[in-house]
C-alpha cells in the first residue's frame, strides 16, 4: 500500500481512534490497497474493537495464504458479505464475522464441532436439562446444566440423564479425542 494513499490515511485515522498497536497497523498497511480498504470498510461497518480487528487481520492473512486468495475476495464472499450487510446489532454481527472467519480458517475443527452439536441434539433432552459444549472445542470439558424448581423436576432430569448415559459418554469421548470425528 502506498503510505500516502487515501486508504492508508483512513486506516491510520481508524487505528489512532481505536489505539491499534503499531504492529497491527503495520500489518494492515502492507496489505494491497484494495485489501486494506475492504478490511477498513468491514471494520467501520461492524464497529470492530481493537482486539477484534487484530484477530480478524490474523485470521484473514492465514486464510488468504492457505487458499491463495486476496483478503478483499474473502471479505466479498457471500457468507461474510451477508454478515457485514445483515440486520442486527454491530456487536452481534462482529461476533458472527469472527466466528465465520474462524470457520474458514479451521474447517476441520468447525466440522467436528457441528458433528458434536448434532450428537447433543440427538439426545433430545428435556428443556430443563442443557448440555453445554466448550466454545470452539477449546477444552474437553462437558457441562450439564439442570434448571429445576422441585424434587420431582430434579428426579425427572436425573432420570433423563441416566437414560442417555451411554450417548453422553460418547460425546465426552469425542471431546477428549478418544473417538474419531
Amino acid at each position: 500500500m502506498i503510505e500516502t494513499s487515501p486508504t492508508a490515511a483512513a486506516i491510520r485515522s481508524w487505528a489512532a481512534r481505536r489505539y491499534l498497536p503499531e504492529t497491527n497497523l503495520e500489518r494492515w498497511l502492507v496489505l494491497e490497497d484494495s485489501d486494506g480498504a475492504a478490511l477498513l470498510e468491514v471494520a467501520e461497518a461492524l464497529r470492530l474493537r481493537t482486539g477484534q480487528l487484530a484477530n480478524a487481520l490474523e485470521l484473514l492473512e492465514e486464510i488468504a495464504l492457505r487458499e491463495r486468495r486476496t483478503i478483499g475476495s474473502i471479505l466479498a464472499g457471500n457468507d461474510i458479505s451477508r454478515i457485514v450487510k445483515g440486520a442486527g446489532s454491530a456487536p452481534g454481527r462482529a461476533r458472527s464475522f469472527l466466528e465465520k472467519l474462524r470457520a474458514l480458517r479451521y474447517p476441520r475443527l468447525t466440522s467436528a464441532l457441528e458433528r458434536i452439536k448434532a450428537e447433543v441434539g440427538d439426545l433430545r433432552l428435556p428443556s430443563h436439562v442443557r448440555v453445554l459444549l466448550p466454545r470452539d472445542l477449546s477444552s474437553d470439558e462437558l457441562k450439564i446444566q439442570l434448571t429445576v424448581r422441585s424434587a420431582a423436576e430434579l428426579e425427572a432430569a436425573m432420570a433423563a440423564l441416566e437414560e442417555r448415559k451411554s450417548k453422553l459418554v460418547r460425546i465426552i469421548e469425542l471431546l477428549g479425542g478418544e473417538h474419531e470425528l
